[in-house]
């Protein structure tokens, strides 16, 4: 009995069981169906009430303005010869798209990379690091631990920090050299902001490479092939250095700056000098494009302003008459090295200006210094040092130091001075060069035509309100002897900024009035404390050229907008006007009583310049020499001004030869040498040009 109860009672049990299991799956099935019932419900509605607006949103587009670059202004010499040119060549550019993926993006970088070679030097350590941990995703993320996952859980920058600090050499060495070329490429495309063009490779493209990647545009997404451009100098190295150099994009420093103004990260910029000068006349006026968008991606682009390349310089300098110049300086430095000059002798300067306007007729600075990448010595271009350097000068400026003493009363034209050694306790005997020991009385007219020191010694002293007594120390207010001759030397362009329409000019270095000594006050007046910059020398000597007027030097003439045709300038945009800065405080008996002084030191029987006596086209100068110390050698600069013609000057000139030669050593005439080469150059190209425009003429008349 009581088994076959137990029987019954499983019996009921397991009948109990399967009416449980149907009942489950219909529930399950039940809440699926009731599942799929709202899905399908959901759908509908999107699809009913919202697919319009979906599908409006999926087709919406985007009306974006950019800019383009146009190529730079040309730059001319004053007979309108091409000097620097815009040169074309092919590109390959890639436009950011405004919603970047990075997987897209690479996918393209590697698609490229097949296509073209693409140097791989500007790759950093760090490009290279995050360039494995993109194309790392596994390793990456075991570079950190659950618990630092936790940790910096909110701070996706420290925890790839993290990662970044974990790779390791070995893992950086695996890269190839596919892989880098594709980094290169990728670097290239994520360098500039969301709709600007980046230029990927302008350099060196190939006729092939150029071809397969037109090719294949469809397939490589923002990739474009165009016309980019370089500058192309058409006289070589002649006035390379002022002409100055365009940046390879936005230079890093002045980033925001030109940000502001309207640039693309990817513009090309003046870096120095004259295309730094004048980067707002040569940029140009960029073309506008209209980028159609949709989802991000570029769709259509449509030009809205057509662009304009920047307008064009005509420079104050004569090409042919700078090349000439160069070469004069070449082979005087050259010639007097083998002759013997000391190893300190590396560079030379002379600055060629129209006393009258200002204009910078030449300027030219070589030096001679050693080529690491070519392995030997050789000359380059060194015009910039006409402004760029200074140089104790000498002699040269003993015309500032005479009309000071005039303009301060302390003497008068015509009035005599005793040239004697002027003995000052505890220092040297101090003298003129042609007078050691003896006493000759000697008027301003001579001081300057033989080039007295003690002349201008005294003027100093007088100047500061000194006394000398020979034998015992000088009485002097180094203060004011100082503060009067470097206020009146600043009148003539000495020591202060000239104007040059140049960046980078320096006025020079000053002597220190504090530790300064009386007799430093006296070298201050015979050009041997403060230094002075070729320029300003050539400033300085127009001055008194042209009776008393500093003019402003700069060496662009014009600006043209820009032509149509290749060769052919453009109408006259601005013609710069000569500039007056200032007019010395002298009267003009005074002045011209120096330029006869200066006449008088290339033509009379004692100048110190009457090398030139003989020359036709009758200059006036004054000649320098400074002694000084150069690399703790002690040496002599040589230095030259001039002008001419005499009666109507036309020309001035500065020369400055540092380091002519060795104290002790033979001396040489290199600035002489130089400055008749110089001048006679300029007077035989402009007698060449004058005739060749008689002839033309000639020929007009007959016709």
């Amino acid at each position: 009995m009581r088994e076959k109860g137990l029987e019954k009672l499983n019996n009921n049990k397991e009948k109990k069981k399967k009416n449980h299991v149907p009942f489950r799956m219909n529930m399950l099935f039940f809440i699926v169906f009731l599942l799929f019932s709202l899905l399908i419900l959901r759908l509908g509605v999107i699809q009913i009430v919202y697919g319009e607006d979906a599908k409006r949103e999926v087709e919406r587009t985007e009306d974006i303005t950019v800019n383009k670059s146009v190529p730079r202004g040309k730059i001319y010499d004053r007979k309108h010869r091409l000097v620097v040119d815009n040169e074309p060549k092919k590109a390959i550019t890639y436009t950011v798209p405004n919603q970047f993926d990075q997987k897209e993006t690479l996918k393209t970088a590697k698609e490229l990379a097949k296509l073209i070679h693409k140097d791989t030097d500007k790759i950093t350590e760090r490009d290279k690091i995050d360039y494995w941990l993109m194309t790392h995703p596994d390793e990456a993320a075991k570079k950190v631990s659950k618990a630092e996952l936790e940790k910096y859980k909110d701070k996706n920058d420290e925890l790839y920090k993290l990662q970044r600090d974990r790779v390791t050499k070995e893992e950086i060495a695996s890269l190839t050299k596919e892989d880098l070329e594709v980094l290169a490429i990728y670097r290239e495309f994520t360098g500039g902001y969301a709709l600007t063009q980046q230029i990927v490779k302008n350099e060196d493209v190939s006729t092939e490479e150029y071809a397969q990647v037109s090719e294949r545009l469809a397939e490589l997404p923002g990739v474009d092939t165009t016309t980019d451009w370089e500058r192309k100098y058409t006289y070589d190295d002649t006035l390379r250095s002022i002409l100055g150099n365009v940046s390879n994009g936005l230079p890093s420093e002045k980033m925001d700056y030109y940000m502001s103004r309207g640039y693309s990260r990817n513009d090309r910029v003046g870096k120095s000098y004259i295309e730094l000068q004048y980067e707002d006349v040569l940029r140009g006026q960029k073309e506008k494009v209209k980028n159609i968008t949709r989802s991000g991606s570029v769709i259509e682009s449509k030009v809205l302003h057509e662009g304009q390349r920047g307008k064009d310089l005509v420079l104050t300098v004569d090409m042919e008459l700078q090349r000439e110049v160069d070469k004069i300086i070449e082979e005087e430095l050259r010639k007097t090295k083998m002759r013997g000059g000391t190893g300190l002798l590396d560079r030379a300067f002379v600055t060629l200006m129209d006393p009258y306007t200002g204009e910078i007729l030449a300027m030219s600075g070589k030096q001679y210094a050693y080529d690491e990448e070519e392995g030997r010595y050789k000359f380059s271009d060194f015009a910039s040092g006409n402004f760029t350097t200074s140089y104790v000068v000498g002699s040269s400026v003993k015309g500032a130091t005479v009309l000071t003493g005039y303009m301060t009363g302390v003497n008068t034209p015509g009035k005599t001075i005793l040239d004697e050694p002027i003995i000052i306790k505890g220092s040297k005997p101090k003298s003129s060069h042609f007078n050691r020991g003896g006493y000759i009385y000697l008027n301003d007219h001579t001081a300057l035509v033989r080039s007295s020191n003690v002349y201008m010694y005294k003027t100093a002293i007088a100047i500061g309100d000194g006394q000398y007594r020979r034998g015992q120390s000088l009485i002097i207010d180094k203060e004011k002897a100082f503060r009067e001759m470097r206020e009146h030397f600043s009148q003539f362009g000495l020591g202060i900024r000239t104007g040059l329409d140049l960046p980078g000019e320096q006025i020079g270095f000053r002597g220190s009035v504090e530790e300064a000594h009386g007799g430093n006050v006296l070298d201050f007046a015979i050009g041997q404390y403060d230094s002075y910059t070729p320029l300003q020398l050539a400033q300085y000597v127009s001055t008194i050229a042209n009776g008393g007027y500093r003019m402003q030097p700069h060496i662009v003439k014009e600006i043209r907008e820009p032509s149509d045709g290749k060769e052919e300038l453009g109408p006259l945009a601005q013609e710069v006007q000569p500039k007056v800065l200032n007019r010395i405080n002298a009267q003009d008996s005074w002045i011209q009583r120096v330029q006869g002084a200066f006449w008088g030191v290339f033509h009379e029987a004692n100048g110190t310049g009457r090398a030139f006596a003989s020359e036709p086209y009758r200059p006036a100068g004054k000649t320098g020499t400074a002694e000084t110390v150069d690399r703790g050698t002690g040496v002599w600069n040589l230095s030259l001004i001039a002008f001419a013609p005499y009666e109507n000057p036309e020309v001035a000139m500065s020369i400055v030869v540092p380091s002519a030669y060795v104290k002790g050593g033979s001396p040489n005439n290199i600035n002489t040498d130089i400055g008749k080469r110089v001048l006679k150059a300029y007077f035989d190209l402009k007698n060449k040009k004058d005739g060749a425009a008689s002839e033309e003429t000639n020929e007009d008349a007959e016709e």
